[in-house]
């Protein structure tokens, strides 16, 4: 699949780590509670997020960028990662990898949900057209590329409470405000919402831990992680199965509630 780009950026090796044009980031918390609570009435609409990333920035994410395309590791993933997307939704390619490796239950989980890398960066667009083809930008990119690979290597689904365990899960990784404001926002939306003694808060807690366990999955060569066999990847990686999260599932569905419908079901 063709990926088109919004600008013409100098080679990556010539890229500047921070664009001259580039604003700084303002922190404005009343907004991300405004647009917390319209991605609560539709969670599919991915603006909100963007909106609330750019409204909670990270403290410390540009000296992590910087230390990150600094290493060797950053220059060679520079140079043979320059963008993902295309390595993501290249399913022929990606199918072509063994059988069992986090290739193949990609391509599941993206085809099943009718997702792809593409398609993220399409929403991004709309939400921030201006691209400024600096190391910042790539380093940020990292992160929202992976996303849909996050669900698969957790093992967390798309419903309310995995979506929530996967940005704490990001927050251990890169702990960003939008991240863990999110994640426990949408924890306490649901507790109101659904009565239920499932362990909500403990399974977001609990994503959270393996985030900060686990290597920053950004800064891992992702062909490389593809072509792995998932569940010895999971293993490397410190990656368990999330029990408080399937335990929450199971004391939703004991009240006739479906987790991947639940606030709908609510309303």
């Amino acid at each position: 699949m063709k990926i088109s780009h919004n600008f013409s950026a100098p080679s990556d090796s010539q890229k500047p780590f921070v664009h001259s044009d580039r604003p700084a980031a303002r922190f404005r918390p009343l907004k991300a509670l405004h647009h917390f609570r319209e991605l609560i009435k539709d969670k599919e609409d991915t603006s909100q997020v963007f909106h609330i990333f750019e409204c909670l920035p990270r403290p410390g994410f540009r000296k992590d960028a910087k230390a990150f395309v600094e290493s060797a590791k950053g220059k060679a993933l520079l140079e043979s990662e320059p963008e993902l997307a295309a390595l993501l939704d290249d399913h022929d390619r990606l199918r072509q990898m063994p059988a069992g490796s986090l290739a193949h239950a990609y391509c599941d989980f993206m085809e099943k949900e009718g997702l792809s890398a593409a398609g993220l960066i399409a929403e991004y667009d709309q939400f921030s057209p201006r691209k400024y083809g600096d190391l910042v930008e790539w380093y940020g990119f990292r992160q929202r590329d992976t996303h849909d690979l996050l669900h698969v290597l957790t093992g967390y689904g798309r419903d309310a409470l995995g979506e929530a365990c996967v940005l704490a899960f990001t927050y251990g990784q890169n702990p960003s405000l939008g991240n863990v404001f999110i994640a426990y926002a949408a924890g306490l939306n649901m507790t109101k919402q659904v009565k239920s003694d499932a362990p909500i808060f403990r399974a977001i807690r609990e994503g959270q831990k393996m985030g900060k366990a686990c290597p920053k999955i950004n800064e891992e060569n992702i062909a490389e992680l593809l072509a792995q066999p998932l569940d010895a990847l999971r293993e490397r990686l410190h990656i368990k199965t999330p029990h408080f999260y399937h335990e929450a599932h199971e004391k939703f569905r004991a009240r006739n509630i479906d987790p991947y419908d639940m606030l709908a079901q609510a309303a």
